[in-house]
């Protein structure tokens, strides 16, 4: 046993969180701890790391914390940048230096045994050797260059600063540096996010072999199956163990509930049929003792409780779009898609009441095709005209960062001004606004919450074409469930970028896979997509290319570059919309950044742990985001003066 907790009660801000926790991590197991957004999971990764304390109880059961040894414990929120103008290179190797310093001592003590036998010396060399493998001492170089590539970064990257890099990228960098810090105990909370399908997959296989105990939180339940060996639930603040991934979680919970339901509803029988005879013949002196035994028959029962039914609440929508469309829904005909330069070309006939999943590497222009679909972004080449008919309902990402500060009922109720309050909170509690939760403003609402909203507006209009980007972000697994059976209910067509592969899954009956370059049309869904390409095939699709873009060419090979023609005046055209453009990207930035700061300084958030996390996070992102447009535009700038 690794670590183990007992009679833990956590709070925070005067609230009891979790109660009653009893945690065990083995060594080599591997944990995924599920449970709706706000139950607690954060709450017990900073436990198990001792980021927060167990509070002390008035009974003899006192909360206790037990660990074999000294484990190591990583978490990705605890892996910072002691300096940010620092190369990537240089903080990644950071990684190696308690190494690279029992490297040292190791060559200095093997340096003295062959100067002559020493037996002392001999076993404390053969302690560090050991703990060296421990370590990875003999791969870390090799595990450098396999987690370099794998998370998509070149070889050129190692030379700029961490300054440079995005949110998402120095999220990237941070979790490379706790995968090869190779801790005891590896806390991962949501580590699918800003990842690729081909990099979850790789990273799915990695965890499966990592050697050390694993505790991962995630809202990727195909991730969950294919990882987890135990599930802990939390739910109204206790946590309940459950052996297998989470498929099996799913039935047992159910298996559970339907026996214990069963068993109760026995139990309660029998107690009636006692009482009853008991009422009946307790007055009857010859029938006295039996009614007296029959009591006491229901005294000593244990006690079987009716199970508590789980927080499942669903939101639903209208499935029915307001009219059909013509046969053709969608057609584009090598259509140019990207800002500057062409991203992607894509050749695409999409018929009615298809369900097209849109998978592909990040940066490979998904997005930017449905912001051209939308009519967001110039098309650079080809065509692409809608068919007969159609009206389109479109989600966007950004929608789930609203920071409007309208209530929820008026945010609605403006949108569609000619329904009766009745009707608006009839929607409304269709997507779980119900009571009082329709006055919330829209900025304090949670990511998954902004997007409930924003569905149940899109719904409204009653489209039959739905484009979606990434709607499960920032959604719990019950969530992403609830949305899943309204659309497969929805009877119009869909068009939908995820990286949620049991949603595409459950969902695609074809997919368009975004290359560099090009986009392929995959007639099937995403299992036959798997069976037809097979794991490595598919990594080998959707990964090799920024692998190859690393691998070293040798001399020989290596061609003269073409020299390309000039036109100054061209490139300072260029240059100068470029810099309008960064102009404008700051300051919608700087926008963002004070409502954000304004957010976080409303009492009403003061006590919302979860919800100051998420708000600092996106600051976080922007603040980084705002300092590399800086630069670019500095450097433009002074390129442009030169």
């Amino acid at each position: 046993m690794l670590l183990s907790i007992q009679n833990a009660d956590v709070s925070y801000g005067g609230e009891l969180i979790l109660r009653d926790v009893n945690f065990d991590i083995r060594e080599g197991e591997k944990l995924a701890v599920v449970g709706r957004n706000g139950c607690g999971k954060t709450t017990l990764l900073k436990l198990i790391c001792g980021e927060l304390t167990p509070q002390p109880r008035d009974s003899d059961d006192q909360p206790v914390i037990a660990k074999t040894g000294d484990p190591v414990i990583g978490w990705l929120s605890q892996m910072t940048f002691k300096d940010e103008h620092a190369t990537l290179g240089q903080e990644l190797k950071r990684v190696f230096e308690p190494v690279l310093e029992l490297k040292e001592r190791m060559d200095a003590a093997l340096e003295k045994l062959q100067q002559g036998e020493d037996h002392a010396l001999a076993e404390e060399y053969a302690l560090m050797e050991e703990r060296f493998n421990y370590m990875g001492g003999y791969r870390y170089e090799k595990d450098y260059d396999m987690l370099y590539t794998r998370f998509g970064f070149l070889r050129e990257d190692e030379d700029r600063p961490l300054s440079e890099f995005s949110g998402g990228q120095r999220t990237k960098i941070a979790f490379i540096k706790l995968l090869l810090s190779r801790p005891d105990i590896l806390l991962l909370d949501e580590p699918t996010n800003h990842l690729d399908i081909s990099t979850i997959a790789w990273l799915e296989d990695y965890l499966a072999e990592y050697p050390r105990a694993v505790v991962v939180v995630s809202h990727d339940r195909l991730f969950l199956d294919r990882v987890a060996e135990t599930v802990w639930e939390i739910e109204r603040g206790r946590i309940k163990r459950y052996p297998g991934n989470y498929s099996e979680f799913v039935k047992l919970k159910k298996e559970a509930h339907d026996k214990q339901l069963k068993d109760y509803l026995v139990q309660q029988k029998e107690k009636e049929r006692l009482q009853a005879v008991a009422d009946r013949f307790i007055h009857k002196a010859t029938k006295a003792n039996m009614a007296k035994s029959k009591l006491k028959a229901i005294e000593h029962m244990e006690v079987i409780e009716r199970p508590e039914e789980s927080d499942t609440r669903a939101f639903h929508g209208l499935s029915e779009p307001a009219r059909e469309s013509g046969r053709e829904v969608l057609v584009t005909d090598n259509l140019g898609i990207g800002y500057d330069e062409i991203l992607c070309r894509v050749t695409l006939n999409l018929q009615k009441g298809k369900k097209l999943g849109v998978i592909g590497g990040n940066g490979l222009g998904k997005s930017t095709f449905l912001k051209t679909l939308m009519g967001q972004i110039p098309r650079k080449s080809g065509k692409y005209e809608f068919g007969y008919a159609v009206d389109v309902g479109y989600f966007e990402q950004q929608m789930a960062k609203s920071m409007s500060t309208k209530t929820v009922l008026d945010e609605f109720w403006d949108t569609y001004p000619t329904l009766t309050e009745t009707e608006v909170r009839n929607v409304l509690g269709g997507f779980l606004f119900t009571g009082d939760e329709v006055f919330k403003n829209v900025s304090d609402l949670s990511g998954g919450e902004k997007v409930r909203l924003a569905l149940a507006k899109i719904l409204q209009t009653r489209p039959n074409f739905l484009i979606l980007d990434e709607p499960t972000n920032h959604m719990d697994i019950v969530g992403k469930e609830a949305l899943e059976e309204m659309l497969a209910e929805y009877k119009g067509t869909l068009l939908f970028v995820s990286h949620d592969r049991y949603l595409i899954r459950r969902l695609a009956d074809e997919l368009l896979i975004f290359r560099p370059g090009n986009a392929e049309y995959f007639p099937f869904g995403y299992e036959e997509f798997e069976r037809h390409y097979g794991k490595e095939k598919l990594l080998d699709q959707e990964a090799v290319w920024k692998i190859e873009k690393n691998a070293e060419v040798p001399a020989e090979q290596k061609a003269e570059p073409k020299a390309k023609k000039s036109n100054p005046g061209k490139e300072r055209a260029k240059a100068e919309r470029r810099l309008a453009r960064l102009e404008q990207l700051i300051d919608e930035n700087d926008a963002k950044k004070a409502e954000l700061e304004e957010s976080m300084a409303d009492p009403a958030n003061a006590s919302d742990y979860e919800k100051l996390q998420e708000l600092q996070k996106e600051l976080d992102e922007l603040n980084a985001q705002t300092d590399a447009y800086m630069e670019e535009y500095e450097a433009l700038e002074a390129e442009l003066n030169g």
